[in-house]
């Protein structure tokens, strides 16, 4: 991973879970961060921590569903860098859960705002930059729930299937541009996100660990592993992919 030495990574929802370990993960390698979240204690937190251990990093506060907020994260990123390299649309949210008659409009309209316009709008100035630049790399967090149905889940795995097909559509578009543009696909990760879903239950979390084949639940470290690894040179000729990181769902 040596090439991220001098690059720059923006990364959505990084105050937490999968998003602060990638970030953690590309400082670790010698890229420069910008830590987008809407929580800015914990957001802070990350960049101050990479700081501290001898990275580059900075925390800026953003809603991903606000055009003028994420633009302004966009742009604060390249002042402060100089550069957009990678791309990390991360931040989502789980809620609008429950029987497809039963779900609140209003949890609908916030859950596609950001699960789905803030990708739209992410990878709109993303790739603005890179086209400026002369290409970078872009991974979209999406989910097992992007590549099959789930009971009780119908708004959460449509917005995660709308992931994907913006990833394709656009590593398309911009293919020739020197742009790759992948989306990550996740298993039952031991994020806040899960626990929250599990209501912090044991037993529930671990109906959870024993939905993966491998029988535990995944790590946000080994998430950001697979994200890390579809920015670098290793993974030059992969554009348009789904990459499954689910302990073997998807498998059966």
């Amino acid at each position: 991973m040596n090439d991220f030495n001098g690059k720059v990574a923006f990364i959505t929802g990084g105050s937490k879970g999968i998003g602060a370990a990638t970030a953690r993960r590309f400082a670790k390698f010698g890229a420069r961060i910008a830590i987008v979240d809407v929580d800015q204690e914990a957001g802070s937190a990350v960049a101050k921590e990479i700081v501290g251990n001898g990275g580059e990093a900075y925390f800026f506060k953003a809603d991903v569903s606000n055009e003028t907020e994420l633009k302004a994260a966009v742009d604060g990123c390249v002042e402060r860098f100089g550069r957009l390299d990678f791309a990390f649309n991360n931040a989502g949210w789980e809620g609008a859960m429950g029987a497809l008659h039963l779900t609140e409009t209003q949890d609908v309209d916030k859950l596609f705002s950001i699960n789905i316009r803030g990708v739209y709008l992410g990878m709109k100035f993303q790739v603005e930059q890179m086209l400026k630049q002369g290409g970078g790399v872009i991974v979209n967090n999406s989910s097992i729930a992007g590549l099959k149905g789930l009971p009780g889940s119908s708004i959460y795995v449509a917005s995660k299937h709308a992931v994907i097909g913006l990833t394709k559509s656009a590593a398309l578009d911009y293919a020739t541009s020197k742009i790759r543009v992948n989306a990550v696909c996740p298993g039952v990760v031991d994020t806040e996100m899960v626990r929250r879903a599990a209501h912090n239950d044991p037993a529930t979390l671990e109906a959870f660990a024993q939905m993966n084949p491998i029988k535990r639940m995944g790590t946000p470290d080994e998430i950001a592993t697979v994200v890390t690894w579809l920015c670098s040179d290793e993974a030059s000729f992969i554009t348009g992919a789904t990459i499954e990181a689910d302990g073997g769902i998807m498998a059966g």
